[in-house]
């Protein structure tokens, strides 16, 4: 998953990023709305961790503006306000989750999971497909059955190919998922995950369109 925290608190930012980060997520932080702004422009984010207090424009009106022109991408509003009235203005104003810090970074966490199963329209705490069963929350893959040991990476790649089962995922695409700006990444990395997962689970799991990108492959063809 990859996640985007708006929050100009230097302490609680760079605690939850690093703590999301170990939870197996890309994420990246930033202190100011016009950062953000420009984050969202170049990356597909999962999900959004909203500061409401920020310097200039509040996060109640970022997140005003971005609903009014069509960005539909959950956001978790993240903030001391805990007054019925922001609450409620929060939701109005497009949220899709309200806390009130602090915050168990478990809890917040689940509440990720939650809001991105929602929008993708994955409800079901299993992901089943052909014979692979896939729990997100435990990022725990089963082959008939049987557990598959993945790394972090492969796990990531993995649930975005269940979650767009349909979909031709371009590499850029998934690079943007995969990792965060803090963190290198190797220019082959996406095809030695790719080549992994096929080795692991089945070799038609990843159907590869040269040129183009990846999708899943079909559940016929893994059974």
């Amino acid at each position: 998953m990859r996640i985007l925290i708006v929050e100009d608190d230097p302490m609680l930012g760079d605690g939850l990023r690093r703590g999301l980060q170990l939870l197996d997520n890309a994420v990246d932080w930033f202190g100011a709305g016009a950062e953000a702004d420009h984050a969202l422009d170049v990356v597909h984010y999962d999900a959004v961790v909203l500061d409401l207090g920020l310097p200039g424009e509040d996060g109640m009106s970022l997140l005003s503006r971005w609903r009014a022109r069509g960005c539909r991408i959950p956001v978790i509003v993240l903030t001391a306000r805990d007054a019925i009235d922001s609450r409620i203005g929060g939701l109005d104003a497009g949220a899709d989750d309200y806390l009130v810090k602090p915050i168990a970074l478990d809890e917040l966490a689940a509440r990720l999971r939650a809001v991105t199963r929602r929008a993708a329209g994955l409800s079901s705490p299993v992901w089943k497909h052909g014979a692979l069963a896939f729990h997100p929350a435990a990022r725990q893959a089963y082959w008939h059955g049987k557990s598959v040991e993945l790394t972090s990476r492969e796990a990531m790649l993995l649930e975005l190919l269940l979650a767009h089962p349909n979909r031709l995922l371009t590499r850029d695409f998934l690079r943007d998922k995969l990792y965060d700006w803090q963190g290198g990444v190797e220019s082959n990395a996406l095809e030695v995950h790719i080549h992994h997962l096929r080795r692991k689970i089945h070799p038609k799991i990843v159907r590869t369109f040269r040129g183009a990108g990846y999708t899943l492959g079909a559940a016929d063809d893994c059974a």
